[in-house]
């Protein structure tokens, strides 16, 4: 089921966060995008406003240069004439005046963006006012803004006897400018849509381990509730019965201990799954004897009359998540088998494990719960005496394997280790699951097969660790 389709209400409010992450970081985005485009649009329309005033002025004080005075105290235009500026399509206009008498224009070089006389006549007056290089925006012969530029003229007794404006239209680079800010918007809105796409995919992925823990912790409450409901309606059928036969205590007792064992061992295979899955506890890696935690989880079913044949391995396992998983493998062939189970232990042999297996180096044969002998049959070891280890670096890892005389697999079930798939049907339940999670997380596999014969063969391996 994807999130978007499960009704659970934890869902629901995470798919709302994410909707809110996913709003928050466009909205975040977009005040950026704004910000960032008004920045570059404001700057490009004054750079460009600069840059005409510069071009402005720059031609009105190259001819201001070229103005003289004659003898008679008249303009000498002939040098502007000839220069190569006016060639241009910047319009020039000059004016002069006698003393303080009206502004005459004495020389045109009319371009688009030529102002109006008055327009003309009102620069210079600033000009002469000011004394300075002025620049204005004043509406041209058509109706148009035109950008002016006014430069003075000094005559020989420092006063201000002429003024060249110059002006240009500034609607290309208007243009121009309008152009760019469309760029911006449409750039703007893309990357937008692309920001808002990658925060809905990234909140997405930030939701996927929330939505596994909450996977994983309904899982695990719906695998204890299923688990310890059998034991615990056991369990108060049990005390009910001893509370009705004042002489069924003992047993009554004895039974319930079973129960609240078997509870306790579902309840820490659960958690350490739990914690193991979402990283909160990491299995432990530690040399220790398969052959000697085999025999000290059978020793917890004294009664049981279990058949164990086991030879010295050495693994690196986590004593704890092993044990649970060999003690599930014991519980369920005692529960569902039928007889004696017999359980052994063997090493994945390397050279030295080949070679004591042709020599016919005994291996411990015990019975848990009854008598004690060892070797194969009619050669009986002497007392003391326990095959030496082998060396870890000639094991390529262990093998335990635990037989029963049941009745065997279902072969309808798919799969005795999925945890859907047994618990309804045969009882297996999350035990047999526990145990390939403990095989995986070591390297190694777990397998549930028809015995010869009749029965059940379990096997659960353990992978010798990379050195």
């Amino acid at each position: 089921m994807s999130a978007r389709s499960d009704p659970r209400p934890a869902v629901a409010r995470l798919r709302r966060a994410r909707r809110v992450l996913t709003g928050l970081f466009t909205a975040i985005t977009a005040i950026c995008l704004i910000a960032l485009g008004a920045f570059a649009g404001t700057v490009d329309a004054q750079s460009r406003h600069r840059a005409l005033d510069d071009r402005l002025d720059r031609y009105a004080s190259g001819l201001a240069r070229e103005v003289t005075w004659g003898d008679d105290g008249a303009v000498d235009l002939e040098a502007v004439r000839d220069d190569d500026l006016v060639q241009d399509t910047v319009a020039i206009v000059i004016l002069a005046r006698d003393g303080n008498g009206p502004w005459r224009e004495v020389f045109a070089h009319r371009r688009a963006g030529s102002p109006p006389p008055d327009a003309l006549r009102a620069v210079a007056d600033q000009v002469a006012a000011e004394e300075d290089s002025v620049a204005a925006t004043r509406a041209d012969s058509t109706g148009r803004t035109a950008r002016l530029a006014g430069v003075p003229v000094w005559t020989d007794d420092s006063t201000v006897g002429a003024v060249v404006v110059t002006a240009d239209d500034p609607g290309p680079s208007a243009h121009e400018h309008r152009n760019l800010v469309l760029a911006l918007e449409i750039g703007g809105a893309t990357l937008l849509a692309l920001a808002a796409l990658a925060g809905h995919l990234l909140s997405g992925i930030s939701m996927r381990s929330a939505l596994r823990l909450l996977d994983e912790q309904e899982r695990f409450l719906g695998d204890a509730a299923h688990e310890l409901r059998t034991p615990l309606a056991a369990l108060r059928l049990r005390t009910d019965a001893g509370l009705r036969d004042a002489g069924n205590e003992r047993t009554a007792l004895t039974d319930v201990r079973r129960l609240t064992d078997r509870m306790t061992r579902l309840v820490a295979g659960l958690l350490a799954r739990a914690r193991t899955e979402t990283g909160v506890a990491e299995p432990e890696r530690l040399p220790l004897r398969l052959d000697q935690l085999v025999e000290g989880v059978i020793a917890d079913f004294p009664a049981a009359g279990i058949r164990l044949t086991a030879e010295p391995v050495v693994v690196k396992a986590d004593p704890e998540l092993l044990s649970l998983a060999i003690r599930n493998l014991v519980d369920n062939a005692l529960v569902h088998g039928d007889g004696a189970v017999e359980v052994s232990v063997t090493a994945e042999p390397g050279p030295i494990a080949r070679h004591r297996a042709a020599a016919g180096v005994p291996v411990a044969d015990r019975i848990i719960g009854a008598t004690i002998i060892s070797g194969p049959p009619g050669q009986p070891e002497p007392s003391g005496t326990e095959p030496p280890a082998a060396p870890e670096s000639e094991l390529t890892g262990g093998r335990i394997t635990v037989r029963d005389h049941g009745p065997g697999l279902d072969p309808a079930l798919p799969d005795p280790f999925d945890r859907g798939a047994t618990a309804s049907r045969t009882g297996h339940g999350i035990g047999l699951s526990i145990v390939r999670w403990v095989a995986g997380i070591h390297g190694g596999t777990a397998t549930l097969e028809p015995a010869p014969g009749g029965g059940t063969v379990a096997t659960l391996t353990v992978a010798r660790p990379s050195t």
